[in-house]
């Protein structure tokens, strides 16, 4: 029986962390270039990491980047329901880019009617704006204990009729049994959504894997849509992976002084922890993400990320002994970084009655502030200077820092700065690559690393710009982007806004798209610190 045509598509995975984004993201920007009018589309999305649209929404950070990728300004009905888990047993929920409440555990499966009519609406919204709408799947479909209520896999394609298309990572292992596995595990009816399925993270010689790509159709009857190659250059805007593999450095040898070595402290409720990417992509900057309070000790500089729940995490901070040596850094001048939650943890006071209920609080004691938890929570994009540096930025957060009357300490974005312990409530300000570099410049003389920024160094927006790219080529010549339009209803409507330059062998921005500038967002809301 012949499928009817669908206003968009489906990726799902054999697990979390399968690729799913990535293909997403390859894909929104392939078909762009093909002249679709394509949106990125998660039904929802269970991450710390979230971006703030223009609107002052907040959306979770791959659909942001996905949006980027197909040319789209990014907007709430792209990620409809973010969930911000604030313990193991209790997530935060932003519905349409706005607090909406608390889903506890035990409603996960069977609370959530609201929040699918949302999400529903959201879809159809997109596919009456846009020629085709490229979903992302959470988790695995074959998650068969938690089918009943679901809205973003398998109930989302039965809703609208989407064709699935099943991604598997073959680096981890048992990608074959894995792809099987979802499909013998769904009833009849999900399975019938089932169209394709796409090997990613491939290293070596594909005639390898033909026989079992073979196999794996002739029993499923699924399409082989084709494998990914791996691609280590590519990481994309992590959504809770804390080891980005462009931070994996070696601890720099002893006496090598040119290099600059940044601890970022691994929070247990961490947040927009991406904050720290561009550091990352900094020539010469190695990013070490660590619990060890040696570590923390004897990195040239130290960096506190967001955090969702400000006064447990500081609680944390205090038993793993990190409170104490990230302390000692400050009494010895040593440079330390706070952004949002992290800025939080360094206050004299802490007045928490909204997360987690204890009242005032003794923060670490390193800036003169007092920080006050409210219901309302701070969302924007901020724009600001530091010695004449630009800086574009954006905040998430329920928590407000105010200064303590009488204190000398020197005014950092919009923040504090007192002797070499730094703080900021602004996400995405390491993203300014002038800014950046200059206060990077003036950290590595505080900590006598002979570190300079290169000034033949790709700005951080090409960087991502470039890995956006690199990843749709992977996606046009690897798969068979023919056969999956074959199932939409999608036709080109657009002019293409990429074409491609064949001396550089890739693509490149010919018009600006809409959601391809401007401040990027990273934090949680909730009481205890980034919203």
């Amino acid at each position: 029986m012949p499928h009817q045509a669908a206003s968009g598509v489906l990726i799902a995975g054999t697990s979390s962390d399968a690729g799913k984004s990535l293909v997403v993201t390859g894909l929104c920007r392939a078909l762009a270039r093909r002249g679709i009018n394509v949106a990125p589309f998660k039904a929802q999305n269970m991450s710390n990491n979230s971006m703030v649209c223009a609107d002052g929404s907040e959306i979770g950070r791959a659909q942001h980047l996905q949006a980027q990728a197909a040319g789209a300004e990014p907007t709430s009905a792209m990620n409809p329901v973010l969930l911000k888990p604030g313990s193991d047993r209790r997530s935060f929920v932003v519905l349409r880019g706005k607090p909406y409440g608390t889903l506890e555990a035990g409603q996960y499966a069977t609370g959530r009617a609201a929040l699918a009519e949302a999400a529903f609406a959201a879809y159809q919204e997109l596919a009456a704006a846009h020629d085709l709408v490229i979903c992302e799947g959470a988790g695995s479909p074959a998650e068969i204990n938690l089918r009943t209520g679901d809205y973003v896999n398998l109930g989302l394609a039965r809703r609208f009729k989407l064709p699935m298309i099943i991604v598997g990572d073959i680096d981890r292992g048992g990608v074959f049994a894995s792809l099987y596995g979802t499909y013998a595990l769904l009833d009849d009816a999900d399975r019938a959504t089932l169209r394709g399925y796409v090997i990613n993270k491939f290293r070596g010689d594909q005639s390898i894997l033909q026989p079992g790509l073979e196999m794996l159709t002739e029993r499923t009857g699924l399409v082989g849509l084709g494998v990914l190659p791996w691609l280590p250059n590519v990481w994309l805007d992590a959504e809770d992976t804390l080891e980005v593999g462009a931070w994996r450095s070696s601890p720099r040898a002893s006496g090598d002084r040119d290099r600059l070595r940044v601890a970022v402290v691994r929070l247990p409720r961490v947040s927009n922890i991406t904050d720290v990417e561009a550091l990352a992509a900094e020539p010469g900057v190695d990013v070490l993400v660590t619990t060890d309070p040696r570590v923390v000790a004897d990195a040239d500089l130290v960096v506190l990320p967001g955090t969702r729940t400000t006064v447990s995490d500081l609680t944390w901070l205090r038993e793993t002994e990190i409170a104490e040596a990230v302390m000692g850094r400050a009494s010895q001048g040593r440079p330390v970084l706070g952004i949002c939650g992290g800025y939080q943890l360094l206050a004299r006071e802490i007045d928490d009655k909204l997360e987690s209920g204890d009242g005032a609080t003794s923060g670490l004691g390193l800036l003169p502030i007092h920080v006050t938890f409210s219901d309302d929570k701070v969302l924007g994009r901020p724009v600001g200077s530091w010695r004449g540096h630009p800086v574009a930025a954006y905040e998430i957060h329920h928590g407000v820092a105010e200064p303590i009357d009488g204190t000398d300490a020197e005014q950092f974005l919009d923040g504090w700065r007192s002797r070499q312990t730094w703080g900021t409530m602004w996400h995405g300000t390491l993203e300014n690559d002038d800014f950046r570099r200059a206060w990077l410049t003036e950290v590595a003389a505080a900590s006598g690393s002979d570190w300079r920024p290169r000034q033949d160094a790709p700005a951080f927006a090409e960087r991502r710009e470039t890995m956006i790219t690199t990843m749709a080529d992977a996606v046009e010549e690897h798969l068979d982007l023919d056969r999956l339009l074959s199932w939409t209803t999608a036709r080109p409507t657009k002019p293409n806004f990429w074409r491609k330059t064949p001396a550089a062998g890739g693509f490149r921005t010919k018009t600006p798209p809409k959601g391809g500038t401007g401040a990027r967002s990273e934090d949680q809301a909730g009481s205890g610190g980034d919203a």
